[in-house]
């Protein structure tokens, strides 16, 4: 099912990005999600030449513009493992976001976002505006930002990357290093969390969930584990469900590969029913594997 274009602000976008086919399947249901929010901008996602023909159609379905851009890696091994998130090595490749000057605004969402409700208000923030991040709120979090595209701030981005590296070896560390006012900048800067609400086992604040559950606009699957990989250890399974549901009305069995991508529920019932999968996802070296990655 393809949505037709709600877009009323040409000059204004959602953007995100894809380095390849696994988070493509984020990047569509995030596409999916901000169609069915009624969001009155463009959809606009990165991909690289690692997104294969089939699953770039499908994204042409649901973005108003697909672009394909080069790969930035920040080859920071030593940093990314502090973080343990090699994974990250090529998220310097967001950068490219900045070079979007077709638009005069964009909001940058990453592809293991998902989007509740329609958060259009967010583009009445000016650049650079982000949520604090829940493992140290005086950097804020790189997953959600509202900026404005622009060729001299892509290459002073750039240049810092290359000459100076970032301190956690990913974007995050290199944009709270290029944009450090942000802790001392006034509150029009600094987003809610609810635009921006990550979780997991190391820190839960139950208590404000429950009281504010329903004012989440935006969650962000944080982490290795990701909705659309199933596994241990998954993060907000309520939302992990709303993810999935998304994921098949739309997405499921229209790219290679996605009719076999695996829901909490369906995990938890092959358990309980005695069926676990031991020679993949569920094996104790995946087990064991997601179970230091959280410890950690």
């Amino acid at each position: 099912m393809a949505f037709a274009s709600l877009a009323t602000n040409t000059t204004e976008a959602f953007v995100t990005l894809a380095t390849n086919d696994d988070y493509s399947l984020g990047a569509l249901v995030l596409g999916y999600s901000l169609r069915e929010a009624t969001t009155s901008k463009k959809l606009h996602c990165m991909i690289t030449e690692q997104v294969t023909t089939p699953v770039r159609e499908q994204l042409q379905r649901v973005y108003d513009d697909v672009s394909i851009v080069d790969v930035l890696a920040s080859n920071d091994e030593a940093n990314l493992a502090l973080i343990g998130r090699p994974d990250l090595a090529l998220a310097f490749t967001k950068l490219n976001c900045w070079r979007l000057t077709q638009y005069s605004k964009a909001v940058f969402l990453d592809a293991d976002t998902l989007v509740l409700r329609n958060v259009d208000e967010l583009f009445e923030r000016e650049e650079f505006s982000a949520a604090p991040d829940i493992g140290w709120p005086d950097f804020f979090n790189s997953g959600v930002f509202v900026y404005r595209p622009n060729e001299e701030t892509y290459r002073a981005l750039l240049h810092k990357a290359t000459t100076e590296g970032s301190f956690d070896g990913a974007d995050q560390g290199l944009l709270n290093s290029f944009f450090s006012g942000w802790r001392e900048a006034s509150s029009a800067f600094r987003l809610s969390f609810i635009y921006n609400v990550t979780g997991g086992i190391f820190y839960t604040y139950a208590a404000a969930y429950k009281k504010l559950r329903d004012q989440v606009k935006i969650v962000h699957f944080i982490g290795t584990q990701k909705p659309w990989r199933g596994g241990v250890g998954i993060q907000m399974p309520e939302f992990a469900q709303i993810w999935h549901r998304i994921y098949e009305r739309h997405v499921a069995g229209t790219v290679p590969g996605s009719s076999g991508t695996e829901t909490i529920a369906e995990s938890r019932s092959r358990w309980e029913q005695g069926r676990p999968d031991f020679t993949g996802k569920d094996a104790f070296a995946e087990i064991q594997e997601a179970l230091m990655k959280n410890l950690q």
